[in-house]
């Protein structure tokens, strides 16, 4: 009973949500606030119009190219400067510089730079992805015994191959957890730089319709990225799960398949 309750809150909080979104419709009474079900009626619409399913599938796809060249750069980075001092007293300062800047307000820069076009949408999903990352991967790096180091050295592995086979599956959980935190980072930015450069997008049909007065258009946009968002949030959690199972409280390692 117990597990039926826990696998069931999830819709039970999201149609709980709805239900208090279309009660407090009905007591304001204005255009620009749609209820619930309007909103959800629109979202047919959306998805069946090619167009607006090109855009959705191009904000996909931007993001899924920001995240994993994100990943790609940040993880080894974190590493280093998991177990190198030099490498962190390099980046460190960097880092602390560039971490409290919204990356959105970044982004009237970067366009001057590089324009309107995909790249710098890119750049900026790049960056916000890049921080929680690069800070987990340290994190798990710099909290790994040294004693393990010391034993892969004695059996003659080289610095690159205790980097591979020691530092990088030790501190597997807590790079996952920044990946996690990125993946949601990249939503958000993703939708923020198409609201400011808005040329496709799903920030660009969310903006469309609200300059047009299509607020029904608009909140069942949001619906759909927040969709997008439980579902990508999802899916990686259940990756993570299975990549990081032995890390688990409660896991067992078998001693024996007999």
């Amino acid at each position: 009973m117990r597990a039926v309750v826990s696998r069931s809150a999830p819709l039970l909080a999201c149609l709980g949500l709805l239900a208090i979104w279309q009660a407090a419709a009905l007591m304001l009474n204005t255009d620009s606030f749609p209820g619930a079900w309007d909103a959800i009626k629109a979202i047919p619409s959306i998805l069946g119009d090619q167009e607006s399913l090109i855009n959705i599938l191009a904000s996909i796809r931007r993001m899924a190219i920001g995240f994993s060249v994100a990943v790609l750069v940040s993880i080894p980075l974190g590493l280093m400067m998991g177990r190198s001092r030099a490498v962190a007293s390099f980046f460190n300062p960097l880092l602390m510089i560039t971490y409290p800047v919204p990356k959105a307000a970044l982004m009237p820069i970067i366009l001057l730079w590089l324009g309107v076009g995909d790249v710098a949408k890119m750049l900026v999903i790049f960056l916000g992805v890049s921080l929680p990352v690069i800070y987990h991967s340290f994190q798990g790096a710099k909290a790994i015994e040294e004693k393990m180091l010391w034993s892969g050295a004695a059996m003659g592995l080289s610095a690159a191959q205790r980097m591979i086979r020691i530092v990088l599956p030790a501190a597997l959980p807590e790079i996952l957890t920044g990946c996690r935190t990125g993946l949601v980072l990249a939503l958000i930015t993703m939708v923020t730089s198409e609201m400011i450069a808005r040329q496709s997008g799903a920030g660009n049909i969310l903006f469309n319709a609200l300059d047009m007065g299509q607020y029904d258009t608009v909140y069942a946009m949001i619906i759909i990225i927040g969709a997008m968002g439980i579902g990508l949030d999802a899916a990686f959690e259940k990756l993570r799960g299975r990549l990081v199972r032995w890390s688990e409280p409660g896991f067992e390692i078998p001693l024996s398949f007999a």
